[in-house]
C-alpha cells in the first residue's frame, strides 16, 4: 500500500494512541470475550495515565502507521526491564502490532513488523520475542511466516479471565 509512513509516537499523540489502541484491541478481541472484561481492559489498559507512563518510559517505544496522516495501526516495543516477561537486555519485545480491521491484508502489519526488526538490529538485539493469544490464528500465522517459533506460554489477564498466550521468539544472532 502506498503512502504509509511510520512515525514515532510522542506525548502529543496520546489521544490518537488511546483511540487506535482501544479500537484495534476491540476489533481484534471483542468477539471472543465478554463485554465486561473488554470494557475493563479497554478502560484500564488504555487510560491516559497508563499510556503517559509508557510513553515517558525510555525503554518503551510506540510507532504509528499513517496513511495520508490518518493513524491506521501502531506498534509497541519494549527493551530491558520494560519487557512484560523476560526482561533480557539482549532481547526486544514486540508487545503490540495492531492494525485497523479495514486495513488487514494490506501489508500495514508487515511494515510495522519491519520497523520493529530495524530497531532490533539498531539495538543489537540477539532475539525478538512476543506473546500472542492462542486463539488468534491470524497473528500466530503472521509471526510464523516471519520466522518466529513458539518457546513457552504465559497467562494474560483480560478482566477476570485468564487466557493463554503463546510466547514466540525469533533468534537474530548467536549469543
Amino acid at each position: 500500500m502506498e503512502n504509509i509512513n511510520i512515525k514515532r509516537v510522542t506525548l502529543n499523540d496520546i489521544i490518537q494512541l488511546q483511540e487506535i489502541g482501544r479500537q484495534t484491541f476491540s476489533e481484534t478481541f471483542s468477539a471472543g470475550n465478554s463485554e465486561e472484561n473488554m470494557a475493563a481492559y479497554l478502560e484500564e489498559g488504555f487510560s491516559k495515565e497508563k499510556l503517559t507512563a509508557e510513553l515517558n518510559n525510555p525503554d518503551s517505544e510506540f510507532y504509528f502507521a499513517l496513511l495520508n496522516n490518518k493513524v491506521i495501526g501502531y506498534l509497541k516495543l519494549n527493551f530491558g526491564q520494560s519487557q512484560t516477561e523476560l526482561q533480557d537486555d539482549k532481547a526486544l519485545e514486540i508487545e503490540r502490532i495492531y492494525v485497523l480491521k479495514e486495513f488487514h491484508g494490506q501489508n500495514v502489519g508487515q511494515l510495522l513488523y519491519e520497523k520493529a526488526m530495524q530497531i532490533a538490529k539498531q539495538k543489537n538485539a540477539a532475539y525478538v520475542w512476543l506473546g500472542v493469544w492462542e486463539e488468534n490464528p491470524r497473528a500466530i500465522n503472521f509471526y510464523k511466516k516471519n520466522g518466529f517459533v513458539a518457546f513457552d506460554k504465559h497467562i494474560f489477564r483480560l478482566g477476570n479471565d485468564e487466557q493463554t498466550d503463546i510466547m514466540m521468539k525469533l533468534q537474530l544472532k548467536d549469543r
